[in-house]
């Protein structure tokens, strides 16, 4: 296996989103700290209503899509197609927006913590005008793995397969091929997985922090809400430091398309941007 080193660190910033919701964006908090096909990674975690009550009322979007990934907390996902999620600790979304959806996510709490996660993951511009979907995951839909040392993996999307244990996730047969795990590791253990050589990769510690390790490198470290973007190789090697830690690990395969991105619109062209917002001002994004 040739191992993935670290080739970037975008460390992630506090922003504000929805109707007033504080979290942290690491890709997507400018068009250059993006990473192909991924447009967008948000971290949202707080045990004070006011970050977040306000949730994110209803909004558009067309051209890629949007994954909720609920650790703590409960939140309703309603769009105008008429579908309804409950989003709660340990479940998912997966919409794919394509040619138009009006959603929302609201809070259905007042008090205790909100925690989770949103990507955003690009469509290829063949596929920005099919129809809206969406899928509601519950938590017992997305499989956990215990590898040795206590190792343990949530399978979102794709399949995991490592040390002779080969888990898929609800997610699979979309074009990009995206991997997402949720791997917890214990203080000192070291988690290794093979990545297709052409995907794009990165790695995302949202409790302690990583090393990513090669042969003949230094350890390479990852702090907490940093993600670390992975450079070529068909795997990587991961481990925790003297503490336990919690990270992402997301793939994909990248598009190499012109991104145009204005707002919840994320399109090949200007033009297609300005019939976005005509469809969306005039009651046609769908």
């Amino acid at each position: 296996m040739s191992t993935r080193t670290l080739k970037g660190l975008i460390p992630a910033l506090q922003a504000s989103d929805g109707a007033g919701v504080k979290l942290l964006r690491s890709l997507g908090q400018t068009q250059g700290h993006r990473l192909d096909p991924f447009l967008m990674l948000d971290s949202f975690s707080s045990d004070n209503p006011d970050d977040y009550i306000a949730g994110f009322p209803p909004h558009p979007h067309r051209g890629f899509e949007t994954v909720t990934y609920m650790l703590d907390g409960h939140m309703l996902h309603e769009d105008h197609l008429g579908n309804r999620g409950d989003l709660r600790g340990g479940g998912a979304q997966w919409m794919t927006a394509g040619r138009g959806i009006i959603h929302s996510e609201m809070p259905q709490q007042t008090n205790g913590r909100l925690r989770g996660f949103q990507l955003w993951i690009n469509l290829p511009a063949k596929e920005k005008m099919k129809p809206a979907s969406y899928r509601d995951i519950q938590p017992e839909e997305i499989p956990t793995a215990t590898l040795a040392d206590g190792i343990e993996v949530r399978v979102v999307a794709g399949v995991l397969d490592t040390a002779g244990t080969t888990v898929a996730g609800p997610i699979r047969g979309i074009s990009t091929q995206p991997l997402f795990l949720d791997v917890r590791l214990p203080a000192g253990t070291v988690f290794t997985h093979g990545l297709p050589e052409g995907h794009h990769a990165f790695v995302y510690p949202y409790e302690g922090m990583v090393d990513i390790l090669a042969p003949g490198q230094d350890a390479q470290r990852i702090n907490t809400h940093q993600a670390g973007l992975l450079g070529t190789g068909d795997g990587v090697t991961i481990s925790a430091t003297d503490q336990a830690a919690r990270f992402l690990l997301l793939a994909a395969h990248p598009l190499n398309e012109p991104v145009v991105q204005y707002g919840p619109f994320v399109m090949n062209t200007r033009e297609e941007i300005e019939q976005a917002v005509f469809d969306y001002q005039n009651k046609q994004l769908t």
